[in-house]
């Protein structure tokens, strides 16, 4: 493993560098552009109605558009999110999201656990040291600990997806955990979402300022779901291995 040619960890290294080039020219042709509240203003009614018209072919491409935006890494998804409720409600919109989301984010895990993850976990138990260590304990407690990660909006989604792949964690349990744990607050946001309509066509100006004192009480509530759901998991998971040990 130590001894790879540099063509051997070129090929590695391929589909990293193929991502960082996508997000050089998503950015250089002004694409990233898109995923933005005017996006939203500009083209939210007109999409609205097509999905309307076509259904699936548009829940699709929402779902195609939504894991290529994940894959590339680019900011600004939570407009794609607040466009799926508007486009399809909040319960398709947010399964939609969750199922986009997904698949791009199994596809960074794939790049980064070939390009370098299995080399790191083989690195890792030959120097059975503290990172060793914390890989087997993720491997572990795999679900919780990846689903806790997911609820907690300040941590960068495309990090976990990357860190995840490096330390080659349980696919299995990786995808369950971004799927369950980007619904709570998904639905939150699509839920939104579908309300925008109403107020494109009354004429109102969409944007943050106006989303904050509309939809004050539900982007709340996305905070307090980061905040109860890990601590409500941890205490679950405490409690279950304490009825094992007195069990036991």
């Amino acid at each position: 493993m130590a001894n790879r040619t540099a063509r051997e960890w070129t090929l590695r290294l391929l589909p990293v560098l193929v991502i960082a080039a996508l997000v050089v020219a998503i950015f250089a042709l002004g694409w990233n552009r898109y995923l933005s509240m005017a996006m939203i203003r500009e083209h939210g009614l007109g999409l609205q109605a097509y999905a309307q018209q076509h259904f699936l072919i548009a829940l699709l491409a929402f779902v195609c558009v939504y894991a290529l935006a994940t894959a590339s890494t680019i900011p600004g998804p939570v407009f794609l999110t607040l466009l799926g409720g508007m486009m399809f409600g909040p319960w398709i919109g947010a399964l939609a999201q969750a199922t986009g989301a997904t698949i791009g984010a199994v596809a960074i895990y794939y790049v980064y656990r070939t390009a370098i993850g299995t080399w790191l976990r083989a690195k890792f138990a030959a120097d059975a040291g503290f990172m060793d260590r914390l890989a087997r304990g993720i491997d572990r407690n795999a679900f919780v600990t990846l689903f806790t990660l997911r609820v907690i909006p300040s941590v960068p989604f495309v990090l976990i997806n990357a860190a995840a792949g490096m330390i080659a964690a349980p696919l299995r349990p990786y995808i369950l955990a971004t799927f369950i744990g980007l619904l709570p607050s998904t639905t939150i946001y699509t839920w939104i979402g579908s309300g925008l309509g109403d107020l494109l066509r009354g004429g109102d100006t969409v944007d943050l300022p106006l989303l904050l004192s509309k939809f004050f009480w539900p982007l709340m509530g996305v905070i307090f779901l980061s905040l109860l759901l890990p601590l409500g998991l941890k205490l679950g998971q405490a409690w279950h291995q304490r009825r094992k040990a007195a069990t036991a």
